[in-house]
């Protein structure tokens, strides 16, 4: 294949259409970060208060709903996947990028409970057949998959800031090898993570050192037998709850896809109710139950003792129930709530006996997007990378894996309407 004139070519322009689409992505990120940061930090100071209201995230969701419900209804490519089908690669071409866009733009800086990897990676693959159509090269099957492929690397690379974690999500989501990639690569994964471990414990009990990757960032505290026990009773709770979440997701998306305009904006004013109760339950931000997480969980974790318990279980429950609504109705990713969800839980039992704040997090982060995103390789290299350092990696390991397996075992619920150039069911409109 490598000798292949076309292939050469291929791999040329896939190279030459990562400079333009992640300089959109760049901006793409930009233009949500500041939106939220407008929308739910200066707005509310300018307005008089300290932070936003109570109700603030009511007449913000409403019309979200309204909106992605009617490019849901009206759109090609109906804004996008589905969140609560999980991540996908295909599907999208460059005639869904308006409704993508605007479903992103309008749903993620108001309050939806989703991360914008979805979008990304709907965005690049658009982007690259469009700029494959300027350029006028040939369409095949096989060169739409490469390029929108290579376009969805190179837009979520930007959001991870790794180009390995995007090449390994896309390799992934992608599904290539199809079913047997997992079942070879999840026993390596798992055998990885016990040797890593018990090359971590010879390395301490005998004093000896055969080299490593380690460049000499700081240490957490050594992990030890009670961290490791823990990881079977922790991560099947955590696992469980995220999956349950998509499940309803799914029930949410059938919802959704009838009577779409109405349904999904009832479904976006629920999840604002539950924002809103998290608000006056706690008498904390609403923002916090809102958005991503992703910028809530780099506060969480520099400063856990900020959080009160019931704080903590309240984020648990309200974000958890307004990330299923959102799952199903509106468009976005479900990658960073998941993890916010994983390292919450993790603060919260951080106090078990033995653990321990970094053992937590690693073991709740993993649990938690591993079974939202049920790829175990780019879970693991996601929260590694988060983590900063590799004295968890063993955890973070088995936790995907245990993760992985049970959510494969649990009942998947109703199936997510498939994407599709133009809704077929009249009763959508």
């Amino acid at each position: 294949m490598l000798g292949r004139p076309e292939y050469r070519k291929a791999l040329v322009f896939c190279g030459l259409i990562g400079v333009p689409v992640a300089l959109i992505a760049f901006w793409f990120l930009v233009a949500i970060q500041q939106l939220e940061q407008l929308i739910w930090t200066d707005w509310p100071k300018d307005l008089g208060w300290e932070k936003a209201p109570w109700w603030w995230a009511l007449p913000l969701l409403t019309p979200v709903g309204l909106v992605v419900g009617v490019v849901a209804a009206r759109f090609p490519g109906r804004g996008g996947h589905v969140p609560a089908g999980g991540l996908h690669a295909g599907g999208i071409t460059r005639k869904a990028l308006p409704g993508v866009l605007i479903a992103a733009l309008v749903g993620l800086p108001l309050g939806a409970v989703l991360g914008p990897e979805g979008p990304l990676i709907a965005m690049g693959g658009g982007l690259a057949l469009l700029f494959a159509s300027l350029v006028r090269a040939p369409e095949t099957e096989a060169s739409t998959a490469l390029l929108g492929a290579a376009g969805a690397a190179a837009a979520v690379s930007t959001l991870f800031g790794n180009p390995i974690v995007g090449a390994v999500l896309l390799i992934e989501v992608a599904g290539v090898g199809g079913p047997q990639l997992f079942a070879v690569m999840l026993p390596a994964l798992l055998a990885s993570g016990v040797g890593d471990l018990i090359f971590t414990g010879f390395v301490r009990w005998t004093g000896f050192e055969t080299g490593s990757l380690d460049i000499g960032l700081p240490k957490p505290p050594p992990l030890d037998g009670a961290d490791v026990l823990w990881v079977p009773v922790l991560a099947p709770a955590l696992a469980f709850l995220v999956h349950w979440a998509f499940v309803g997701g799914r029930f949410a998306a059938r919802f959704a896809a009838t009577r779409t305009v109405r349904n999904t904006t009832l479904c976006a004013l629920a999840a604002a109710v539950c924002i809103t109760l998290y608000a006056v339950a706690t008498g904390r931000s609403p923002a916090e139950a809102a958005l991503s997480g992703e910028a809530t969980l780099s506060a969480l974790a520099k400063d856990p003792h900020a959080w009160p318990v019931g704080a903590l279980i309240a984020v648990l429950a309200f974000k958890g129930l307004a990330y299923a609504l959102c799952l199903g109705s509106l468009r976005g990713g479900p990658v960073f709530p998941a993890l916010f969800l994983g390292g919450a839980a993790g603060v919260l039992l951080a106090p078990l006996p033995g653990l321990g704040l970094v053992p937590a997090m690693a073991v709740g982060m993993a649990a938690s997007v591993t079974a939202a995103l049920r790829l175990p390789v780019s879970s693991v290299i996601l929260v590694v990378l988060l983590l900063g350092n590799v004295d968890t990696v063993a955890l973070v390991v088995l936790a995907a894996v245990v993760s992985f397996v049970l959510v494969q075992r649990l009942p998947q619920g109703p199936g997510v309407p498939a994407i599709g150039e133009q809704p077929t069911d009249p009763t959508t409109h």
